[in-house]
């Protein structure tokens, strides 16, 4: 794949786009994707992208020559999903720091909720979208739910608290 280096706001366009569907990649201006259809939509956006920066692209279905080009191409795929869900769970534990410092210092309001409401929401459609792209589900992936479920319980939790000092006033 080639886009043009300016204006560079189509090169990083694609190179989002890739990295937005799981694409992993493998050399310069060549990326990879496993031939299942969850990357079916992405990989024509990348496609349209490309053509719209003038860009040059060409998509191969292609297998390796052996066992070890396979297992090769898997390890790839894990560590990239698997480094993703580390970030992720980062953020959860980010998520419930932010609410137990929320409780400790007697921040019960509405709109302190509502935010934390959304970033409890950005948490959720971040799994989903590395859920998608996960079709090997590395380990870390299963953890992340159990996560994601303790981050709404703690939610819940703090949603009692405030919901119970806005009865007082």
């Amino acid at each position: 794949m080639k886009v043009p280096a300016a204006p560079s706001r189509h090169r990083v366009a694609v190179w989002r786009a890739l990295r937005r569907i799981g694409a992993v990649p493998v050399g310069q201006g060549v990326w990879t994707v496993p031939n299942v259809p969850a990357f079916v939509d992405g990989v024509s956006r990348v496609m349209d992208l490309v053509a719209q920066g003038e860009g040059e692209i060409i998509v191969l279905d292609t297998r390796g020559q052996s066992d070890a080009d396979a297992e090769k191409m898997l390890a790839l795929f894990t560590t990239a999903r698997e480094e993703e869900w580390s970030e992720f769970l980062a953020d959860c534990k980010k998520f419930e720091t932010e609410i137990s410092k929320e409780i400790n210092q007697d921040k019960l309001t509405m709109a302190e909720l509502e935010e934390e409401e959304q970033s409890l929401e950005r948490l959720r459609r971040w799994h989903h979208d590395l859920k998608k792209r996960d079709v090997f589900v590395v380990p870390a992936g299963v953890d992340a739910l159990a996560r994601l479920r303790e981050c709404s319980a703690r939610l819940e939790e703090y949603a009692d608290l405030v919901y119970a000092r806005v009865q007082q006033i």
